[in-house]
């Protein structure tokens, strides 16, 4: 009877306790789980943040690219525009230098003319192009000015030199072939180029021009103390010049 007392005792007690412990050992696993769960909710929102981060600076480097884009597009046609305009001039001063070689001669310099009389002699006369050659110098402005075809225009370019030597647009030829190889760029046969019309054609009228763009073609080489040099001869040879006034430009920003 007692044992049996016992039991009946000892039987609530110990389902009890088997209650509070299995109540303990739950209430953990519960909270492990909402707390993985946040931690999940946590990471798929930062996910998120940060593929949104990255869509907005993908958007942001796709504008900057297209207005690169834009950019590159508006310095090329500036530049298109400009050596169009040049080549426009570069025609109308050969046609006027015809016109003026066609004139008869004046009359020879009194003793006031002296000092222009004896620069006169110093300027070379340069041998006006046949119909021809202008027919072939034409062709080259053509590939380099409509068609942008650098690559046969210096071989034409070098045909001409070969067949027209020592002429007037012989000149102008080598300065072409410069202008041509700065712009596609090969920097060391442009300064090649333009060297040769500043050097030996000091005289001409596309001197100024090669001497300024041969200072720029030094400068693009990182050789800027002879850049430097270059420009500060255009201005002392060419004071007057449109090159001169490019040169200065030069010199005072650099």
């Amino acid at each position: 009877m007692r044992k049996q007392l016992m039991a009946a005792v000892m039987f609530p007690l110990a389902l009890g306790q088997a209650g509070i412990a299995l109540a303990q050992s739950s209430t953990p696993a519960f909270q492990s789980n909402a707390s993985e769960a946040q931690r999940k909710a946590n990471t798929n929102q930062a996910t998120s943040e940060l593929f949104y981060m990255i869509q907005q600076l993908q958007g942001e480097v796709r504008r900057l690219q297209g207005e690169s884009e834009e950019q590159r597009h508006l310095i090329k046609r500036l530049q298109d525009q400009g050596r169009d305009r040049y080549i426009d001039l570069d025609q109308r001063i050969l046609d006027l230098s015809e016109k003026v070689s066609a004139q008869p001669p004046a009359a020879g310099p009194t003793a006031g003319d002296a000092g222009a009389g004896k620069r006169a002699t110093e300027i070379r006369e340069y041998r006006q192009p046949s119909a021809e050659e202008r027919k072939a110098y034409k062709a080259i402005q053509d590939l380099i000015h409509s068609q942008k075809n650098y690559d046969e225009a210096i071989s034409r370019i070098y045909e001409f030199l070969d067949k027209y030597p020592e002429g007037d647009l012989t000149v102008n030829a080598y300065y072409w072939l410069g202008e041509v190889y700065l712009v596609k760029p090969q920097l060391e046969q442009a300064r090649q180029a333009f060297s040769i019309v500043a050097t030996r054609y000091g005289d001409h009228r596309k001197a100024p021009d090669a001497g300024y763009k041969l200072g720029i073609a030094l400068d693009r080489l990182d050789k800027k103390a002879e850049a430097h040099r270059q420009m500060e001869q255009v201005v002392s040879d060419y004071p007057e010049s449109s090159a001169a006034g490019l040169a200065r430009k030069y010199l005072n920003t650099n």
